[in-house]
Protein backbone atom coordinates (compact mmCIF):
# COMPACT_ATOMS: atom_id res chain seq x y z
CA UNK A 1 0.00 0.00 0.00
CA UNK A 2 2.98 2.23 0.93
CA UNK A 3 4.13 1.55 -2.66
CA UNK A 4 0.31 2.48 -4.49
CA UNK A 5 0.62 5.92 -2.34
CA UNK A 6 4.13 7.11 -3.13
CA UNK A 7 3.65 6.29 -6.62
CA UNK A 8 0.09 7.94 -6.74
CA UNK A 9 1.95 11.09 -4.78
CA UNK A 10 5.03 11.21 -7.38
CA UNK A 11 2.43 10.94 -10.04
CA UNK A 12 0.59 13.89 -8.53
CA UNK A 13 3.54 15.66 -8.34
CA UNK A 14 4.21 15.40 -11.39
CA UNK A 15 1.06 16.40 -13.29
CA UNK A 16 0.85 19.17 -10.76
CA UNK A 17 -0.17 22.33 -13.07
CA UNK A 18 -2.33 20.50 -14.84
CA UNK A 19 -4.33 18.83 -11.60
CA UNK A 20 -3.88 22.35 -10.18
CA UNK A 21 -6.21 23.88 -13.10
CA UNK A 22 -8.76 21.25 -13.01
CA UNK A 23 -8.93 21.82 -9.10
CA UNK A 24 -9.80 25.41 -9.56
CA UNK A 25 -12.14 25.09 -12.41
CA UNK A 26 -14.11 22.70 -10.10
CA UNK A 27 -13.65 24.61 -6.80
CA UNK A 28 -14.62 27.44 -8.71
CA UNK A 29 -17.76 26.12 -10.78
CA UNK A 30 -19.30 24.54 -7.24
CA UNK A 31 -18.66 27.73 -5.04
CA UNK A 32 -20.09 29.97 -7.32
CA UNK A 33 -23.94 29.30 -7.19
CA UNK A 34 -23.91 28.51 -3.32
CA UNK A 35 -22.06 32.21 -3.04
CA UNK A 36 -24.42 33.87 -4.66
CA UNK A 37 -27.34 32.68 -3.02
CA UNK A 38 -25.33 33.29 0.32
CA UNK A 39 -24.62 37.09 -0.39
CA UNK A 40 -28.66 37.33 -2.18
CA UNK A 41 -30.51 35.90 0.91
CA UNK A 42 -28.10 38.14 3.17
CA UNK A 43 -28.41 41.34 1.39
CA UNK A 44 -32.07 40.43 1.22
CA UNK A 45 -32.37 40.18 5.05
CA UNK A 46 -30.75 43.68 5.80
CA UNK A 47 -32.92 45.16 2.61
CA UNK A 48 -35.79 43.63 4.48
CA UNK A 49 -34.47 44.44 7.80
CA UNK A 50 -34.51 47.69 7.09
CA UNK A 51 -37.71 48.13 5.50
CA UNK A 52 -39.28 46.19 8.67
CA UNK A 53 -37.69 48.98 10.92
CA UNK A 54 -39.82 51.56 8.78
CA UNK A 55 -42.91 49.49 8.11
CA UNK A 56 -44.75 52.78 7.08
CA UNK A 57 -43.78 56.17 5.04
CA UNK A 58 -46.02 59.03 4.47
CA UNK A 59 -45.85 61.08 0.91
CA UNK A 60 -47.29 62.75 -1.91
CA UNK A 61 -49.87 60.49 -4.30
CA UNK A 62 -47.40 58.79 -6.89
CA UNK A 63 -45.72 55.45 -6.94
CA UNK A 64 -45.24 53.88 -3.75
CA UNK A 65 -41.76 52.14 -4.86
CA UNK A 66 -40.08 55.75 -6.04
CA UNK A 67 -41.43 56.56 -2.21
CA UNK A 68 -39.76 53.78 -0.25
CA UNK A 69 -36.99 54.02 -2.26
CA UNK A 70 -36.73 57.44 -1.71
CA UNK A 71 -37.13 56.98 2.20
CA UNK A 72 -35.13 53.98 2.93
CA UNK A 73 -32.57 54.12 0.77
CA UNK A 74 -32.44 57.48 -0.61
CA UNK A 75 -32.35 56.14 -4.36
CA UNK A 76 -35.07 57.98 -5.75
CA UNK A 77 -35.81 62.05 -5.78
CA UNK A 78 -39.35 61.96 -6.58
CA UNK A 79 -40.95 65.68 -8.70
CA UNK A 80 -43.95 65.38 -5.80
CA UNK A 81 -43.33 67.05 -2.55
CA UNK A 82 -45.53 66.97 0.47
CA UNK A 83 -46.03 70.72 2.75
CA UNK A 84 -43.99 70.93 5.77
CA UNK A 85 -47.93 71.95 7.63
CA UNK A 86 -48.05 67.43 7.05
CA UNK A 87 -45.69 67.24 10.07
CA UNK A 88 -47.15 68.79 12.08
CA UNK A 89 -50.68 67.46 11.28
CA UNK A 90 -49.56 64.39 11.90
CA UNK A 91 -48.38 64.90 15.11
CA UNK A 92 -51.56 66.07 16.41
CA UNK A 93 -53.13 62.61 15.92
CA UNK A 94 -51.17 61.78 18.65
CA UNK A 95 -50.66 58.49 17.29
CA UNK A 96 -47.46 58.62 15.76
CA UNK A 97 -43.73 61.08 16.03
CA UNK A 98 -42.93 62.42 12.75
CA UNK A 99 -39.40 62.58 10.88
CA UNK A 100 -39.64 64.27 7.69
CA UNK A 101 -37.17 64.04 5.06
CA UNK A 102 -36.09 66.17 1.83
CA UNK A 103 -33.69 64.50 -0.15
CA UNK A 104 -33.92 66.14 -3.26
CA UNK A 105 -30.40 68.02 -3.81
CA UNK A 106 -27.18 66.74 -3.93
CA UNK A 107 -23.30 66.89 -3.29
CA UNK A 108 -21.38 64.96 -6.25
CA UNK A 109 -23.51 61.50 -6.17
CA UNK A 110 -24.09 61.37 -2.62
CA UNK A 111 -27.61 62.81 -1.74
CA UNK A 112 -28.17 65.60 0.45
CA UNK A 113 -30.79 64.69 3.40
CA UNK A 114 -33.06 67.47 4.70
CA UNK A 115 -34.01 65.83 8.15
CA UNK A 116 -34.73 66.38 12.24
CA UNK A 117 -32.44 65.21 14.78
CA UNK A 118 -35.27 62.58 15.54
CA UNK A 119 -33.44 60.63 12.39
CA UNK A 120 -30.42 59.77 13.73
CA UNK A 121 -31.98 58.60 16.89
CA UNK A 122 -34.29 56.41 14.75
CA UNK A 123 -31.74 54.76 12.73
CA UNK A 124 -29.11 54.40 16.08
CA UNK A 125 -26.86 56.59 14.11
CA UNK A 126 -23.12 57.56 16.15
CA UNK A 127 -21.73 60.63 15.68
CA UNK A 128 -17.63 59.62 15.04
CA UNK A 129 -15.98 62.59 15.17
CA UNK A 130 -17.22 65.82 15.64
CA UNK A 131 -20.82 66.94 16.65
CA UNK A 132 -24.16 67.26 15.30
CA UNK A 133 -25.96 69.79 13.46
CA UNK A 134 -27.07 72.91 15.60
CA UNK A 135 -27.25 75.82 13.50
CA UNK A 136 -28.43 76.36 9.98
CA UNK A 137 -25.89 75.42 6.86
CA UNK A 138 -23.72 72.67 8.78
CA UNK A 139 -23.65 69.26 7.80
CA UNK A 140 -22.95 65.53 8.61
CA UNK A 141 -21.68 63.12 6.85
CA UNK A 142 -22.04 59.65 6.49
CA UNK A 143 -18.53 57.31 6.74
CA UNK A 144 -18.16 56.53 2.64
CA UNK A 145 -19.26 60.21 2.18
CA UNK A 146 -15.87 60.53 4.17
CA UNK A 147 -13.79 58.26 3.01
CA UNK A 148 -14.45 58.39 -0.80
CA UNK A 149 -14.12 62.24 -0.36
CA UNK A 150 -11.46 62.55 2.06
CA UNK A 151 -13.59 64.73 4.50
CA UNK A 152 -12.99 65.46 7.97
CA UNK A 153 -14.70 67.96 10.52
CA UNK A 154 -13.07 71.35 9.44
CA UNK A 155 -13.49 70.54 5.91
CA UNK A 156 -16.17 72.17 3.50
CA UNK A 157 -18.81 70.77 1.05
CA UNK A 158 -20.84 72.33 -1.89
CA UNK A 159 -23.40 71.07 -3.38
CA UNK A 160 -24.12 70.39 -6.67
CA UNK A 161 -26.14 72.74 -9.23
CA UNK A 162 -29.29 70.57 -11.17
CA UNK A 163 -28.96 71.89 -14.20
CA UNK A 164 -26.43 74.04 -16.06
CA UNK A 165 -28.25 77.48 -15.79
CA UNK A 166 -30.22 78.41 -13.58
CA UNK A 167 -32.29 81.04 -14.21
CA UNK A 168 -33.70 81.58 -10.79
CA UNK A 169 -30.27 82.25 -9.29
CA UNK A 170 -30.02 79.93 -6.58
CA UNK A 171 -25.90 79.29 -6.08
CA UNK A 172 -24.29 76.07 -4.49
CA UNK A 173 -24.36 76.10 -0.99
CA UNK A 174 -20.99 75.51 0.41
CA UNK A 175 -21.71 73.74 4.22
CA UNK A 176 -18.74 73.15 6.90
CA UNK A 177 -18.47 69.46 7.96
CA UNK A 178 -19.31 69.51 12.06
CA UNK A 179 -19.51 65.72 12.31
CA UNK A 180 -18.62 61.96 10.82
CA UNK A 181 -20.81 59.35 11.11
CA UNK A 182 -19.54 55.98 12.40
CA UNK A 183 -19.86 53.28 9.70
CA UNK A 184 -23.52 51.56 9.63
CA UNK A 185 -23.56 49.84 6.80
CA UNK A 186 -26.44 51.44 5.18
CA UNK A 187 -27.80 53.71 2.98
CA UNK A 188 -27.20 56.48 6.06
CA UNK A 189 -23.00 55.84 5.08
CA UNK A 190 -23.46 57.82 1.37
CA UNK A 191 -25.74 60.51 2.70
CA UNK A 192 -25.20 64.68 3.88
CA UNK A 193 -27.21 65.54 6.63
CA UNK A 194 -28.56 68.98 6.84
CA UNK A 195 -31.32 70.40 8.78
CA UNK A 196 -34.50 70.67 6.83
CA UNK A 197 -34.20 74.35 6.50
CA UNK A 198 -30.90 74.44 5.13
CA UNK A 199 -32.72 72.44 2.34
CA UNK A 200 -34.95 75.11 1.70
CA UNK A 201 -31.78 77.69 1.79
CA UNK A 202 -30.60 75.06 -0.91
CA UNK A 203 -33.53 75.45 -3.19
CA UNK A 204 -33.59 79.66 -2.94
CA UNK A 205 -36.74 79.23 -0.55
CA UNK A 206 -34.40 81.08 2.42
CA UNK A 207 -31.24 83.23 1.89
CA UNK A 208 -29.53 85.93 2.94
CA UNK A 209 -28.51 89.31 1.71
CA UNK A 210 -25.51 91.85 2.26
CA UNK A 211 -26.35 94.69 4.94
CA UNK A 212 -27.26 97.95 2.55
CA UNK A 213 -26.93 100.11 5.70
CA UNK A 214 -23.66 99.86 5.89
CA UNK A 215 -20.65 102.34 4.44
CA UNK A 216 -19.18 99.51 2.16
CA UNK A 217 -22.45 98.87 0.42
CA UNK A 218 -23.14 102.46 -0.85
CA UNK A 219 -22.10 101.67 -4.36
CA UNK A 220 -24.68 98.65 -4.37
CA UNK A 221 -27.39 100.72 -3.73
CA UNK A 222 -30.25 101.85 -6.54
CA UNK A 223 -32.00 104.98 -4.97
CA UNK A 224 -33.61 105.04 -1.42
CA UNK A 225 -37.14 105.57 -0.94
CA UNK A 226 -38.57 106.76 2.32
CA UNK A 227 -37.25 104.06 4.96
CA UNK A 228 -37.05 101.45 2.00
CA UNK A 229 -33.52 101.33 0.26
CA UNK A 230 -33.66 99.78 -3.37
CA UNK A 231 -30.64 97.67 -4.35
CA UNK A 232 -28.90 96.95 -8.02
CA UNK A 233 -28.65 93.93 -9.39
CA UNK A 234 -24.82 93.46 -7.46
CA UNK A 235 -26.28 92.25 -3.92
CA UNK A 236 -25.26 88.47 -4.23
CA UNK A 237 -26.94 86.25 -1.99
CA UNK A 238 -24.87 84.28 0.09
CA UNK A 239 -23.89 81.19 -0.89
CA UNK A 240 -22.09 79.63 2.70
CA UNK A 241 -23.99 80.75 5.98
CA UNK A 242 -21.44 81.62 8.52
CA UNK A 243 -22.07 82.90 12.17
CA UNK A 244 -21.62 86.35 10.32
CA UNK A 245 -24.02 86.30 8.11
CA UNK A 246 -26.51 83.83 9.67
CA UNK A 247 -28.81 86.47 10.95
CA UNK A 248 -29.56 87.68 7.28
CA UNK A 249 -31.06 84.51 6.68
CA UNK A 250 -35.05 84.15 6.35
CA UNK A 251 -37.62 82.34 4.36
CA UNK A 252 -40.30 84.38 2.23
CA UNK A 253 -42.95 82.19 2.41
CA UNK A 254 -44.55 80.06 5.60
CA UNK A 255 -42.46 77.27 6.26
CA UNK A 256 -45.25 75.33 6.81
CA UNK A 257 -45.57 75.66 3.01
CA UNK A 258 -42.29 74.82 2.13
CA UNK A 259 -41.73 71.56 0.79
CA UNK A 260 -40.60 68.27 2.14
CA UNK A 261 -40.12 64.42 0.17
CA UNK A 262 -41.94 62.24 2.71
CA UNK A 263 -42.63 61.80 6.20
CA UNK A 264 -41.28 58.45 8.62
CA UNK A 265 -43.78 58.24 11.55
CA UNK A 266 -42.96 56.04 14.34
CA UNK A 267 -46.42 55.08 15.63
CA UNK A 268 -46.73 54.84 19.48
CA UNK A 269 -47.60 50.91 19.35
CA UNK A 270 -48.75 48.46 16.96
CA UNK A 271 -52.53 49.78 17.98
CA UNK A 272 -51.64 53.04 16.63
CA UNK A 273 -50.08 51.46 13.47
CA UNK A 274 -53.01 50.68 12.52
CA UNK A 275 -55.53 53.40 13.38
CA UNK A 276 -52.46 55.86 11.48
CA UNK A 277 -53.26 53.42 8.50
CA UNK A 278 -56.69 53.95 8.33
CA UNK A 279 -56.94 56.79 9.13
CA UNK A 280 -54.55 57.91 6.33
CA UNK A 281 -55.74 55.56 3.86
CA UNK A 282 -59.90 56.09 4.21
CA UNK A 283 -59.57 60.35 4.85
CA UNK A 284 -56.61 61.07 3.08
CA UNK A 285 -56.93 61.84 -0.55
CA UNK A 286 -53.97 64.54 -1.12
CA UNK A 287 -51.41 62.33 0.73
CA UNK A 288 -50.05 58.42 0.38
CA UNK A 289 -49.35 55.88 3.24
CA UNK A 290 -47.43 52.68 2.00
CA UNK A 291 -46.79 49.44 4.10
CA UNK A 292 -42.62 49.77 2.85
CA UNK A 293 -42.50 45.77 3.58
CA UNK A 294 -45.32 44.90 1.33
CA UNK A 295 -43.26 47.14 -1.71
CA UNK A 296 -39.60 46.33 -1.00
CA UNK A 297 -40.64 42.42 -1.43
CA UNK A 298 -42.11 43.22 -4.88
CA UNK A 299 -38.58 44.36 -5.28
CA UNK A 300 -37.09 41.67 -4.01
CA UNK A 301 -39.54 39.03 -6.09
CA UNK A 302 -37.99 40.21 -9.37
CA UNK A 303 -34.32 40.53 -7.92
CA UNK A 304 -34.79 37.28 -7.20
CA UNK A 305 -35.92 36.10 -10.61
CA UNK A 306 -32.51 37.61 -11.66
CA UNK A 307 -30.93 36.11 -9.45
CA UNK A 308 -32.34 32.64 -10.64
CA UNK A 309 -31.41 32.99 -14.24
CA UNK A 310 -28.00 34.17 -13.00
CA UNK A 311 -27.85 30.76 -10.99
CA UNK A 312 -28.84 29.15 -14.23
CA UNK A 313 -26.28 30.55 -15.92
CA UNK A 314 -23.20 29.34 -13.64
CA UNK A 315 -25.14 26.18 -13.73
CA UNK A 316 -24.50 25.82 -17.13
CA UNK A 317 -21.10 26.61 -16.84
CA UNK A 318 -20.33 24.26 -14.44
CA UNK A 319 -22.32 21.57 -16.62
CA UNK A 320 -19.38 22.49 -19.12
CA UNK A 321 -16.53 22.41 -16.89
CA UNK A 322 -17.78 19.29 -15.39
CA UNK A 323 -17.87 17.71 -19.55
CA UNK A 324 -14.25 19.15 -20.00
CA UNK A 325 -13.26 17.82 -16.79
CA UNK A 326 -14.59 14.16 -17.70
CA UNK A 327 -12.80 14.49 -21.01
CA UNK A 328 -9.37 15.57 -19.77
CA UNK A 329 -9.90 12.34 -17.36
CA UNK A 330 -10.25 10.49 -19.92
CA UNK A 331 -7.75 11.21 -21.96
CA UNK A 332 -5.22 11.05 -19.24
CA UNK A 333 -6.37 7.45 -19.16
CA UNK A 334 -5.79 6.82 -22.49
CA UNK A 335 -2.61 8.31 -22.61
CA UNK A 336 -1.23 5.90 -19.84
CA UNK A 337 -2.01 2.76 -21.20
CA UNK A 338 2.06 2.40 -21.40
CA UNK A 339 1.81 2.82 -17.77
CA UNK A 340 -0.49 0.37 -16.83
CA UNK A 341 1.35 -2.60 -19.63
CA UNK A 342 4.47 -1.29 -17.35
CA UNK A 343 2.71 -1.99 -13.80
CA UNK A 344 1.41 -4.94 -14.97
CA UNK A 345 5.02 -6.67 -16.38
CA UNK A 346 6.25 -5.36 -12.94
CA UNK A 347 3.69 -7.44 -11.28
CA UNK A 348 1.02 -4.92 -9.95
CA UNK A 349 -2.33 -6.31 -9.83
CA UNK A 350 -5.62 -5.23 -11.60
CA UNK A 351 -6.85 -3.70 -8.18
CA UNK A 352 -3.26 -2.07 -7.93
CA UNK A 353 -3.63 -0.10 -11.66
CA UNK A 354 -6.93 0.62 -10.59
CA UNK A 355 -6.21 2.46 -7.77
CA UNK A 356 -2.94 4.31 -9.64
CA UNK A 357 -5.33 5.09 -12.56
CA UNK A 358 -8.15 6.84 -10.10
CA UNK A 359 -5.77 8.40 -7.86
CA UNK A 360 -5.69 11.54 -10.43
CA UNK A 361 -9.10 11.91 -9.83
CA UNK A 362 -9.82 11.57 -6.54
CA UNK A 363 -7.00 14.04 -5.87
CA UNK A 364 -8.73 16.42 -7.98
CA UNK A 365 -12.43 15.87 -6.31
CA UNK A 366 -11.34 15.84 -2.92
CA UNK A 367 -9.34 18.77 -2.83
CA UNK A 368 -11.79 20.62 -4.75
CA UNK A 369 -14.89 19.03 -2.13
CA UNK A 370 -12.52 20.55 0.50
CA UNK A 371 -11.85 24.06 -1.08
CA UNK A 372 -15.35 24.38 -1.74
CA UNK A 373 -16.48 23.96 2.02
CA UNK A 374 -13.49 26.27 2.78
CA UNK A 375 -15.00 28.72 0.55
CA UNK A 376 -18.57 28.43 1.36
CA UNK A 377 -18.03 28.58 4.88
CA UNK A 378 -15.89 31.66 4.87
CA UNK A 379 -18.82 33.39 2.25
CA UNK A 380 -21.51 33.28 4.71
CA UNK A 381 -19.11 34.25 7.44
CA UNK A 382 -17.51 36.96 5.74
CA UNK A 383 -18.97 37.27 2.44
CA UNK A 384 -21.44 40.64 3.36
CA UNK A 385 -18.81 42.08 5.55
CA UNK A 386 -16.21 42.36 3.03
CA UNK A 387 -18.79 43.21 0.30
CA UNK A 388 -19.43 46.12 2.58
CA UNK A 389 -16.19 46.91 3.41
CA UNK A 390 -15.42 47.04 -0.45
CA UNK A 391 -18.34 49.10 -0.90
CA UNK A 392 -17.11 51.71 1.96
CA UNK A 393 -13.71 52.16 0.54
Amino acid sequence: MKQLLYLSLQYVRYHRIKLLVLTFAITLVSWLPIAIQSIVDQATEELLDRADRTPLVIGAPGSPLELSLGSLYFRSRTSTTLPYAEVAALEKTGLARAIPLYYRFRVQDYPVVGTSPDYFEYRDLKIAMGRQVAILGEAVIGAKVANTMGLGVGDQIVTSSESVFDLAGVYPLKMPVVGVLAPAFSPDDEAVFVDVKTSWVIQGLGHGHQELNRSEALGQILRREDDNIIANASVRQYNEITVDNLDSFHFHANNADNPISAIIPVPNDNKSAALLLGQYQEERQDVQIVRSQRVIGELLNTVFTVRDYIVVGVALVAIATAIVALLVFYLSLQSRDGERYTLARIGAGRFQVRVLMAAEIVTVLVVSAVLTSLLVLATRRYGMALMQELLLT
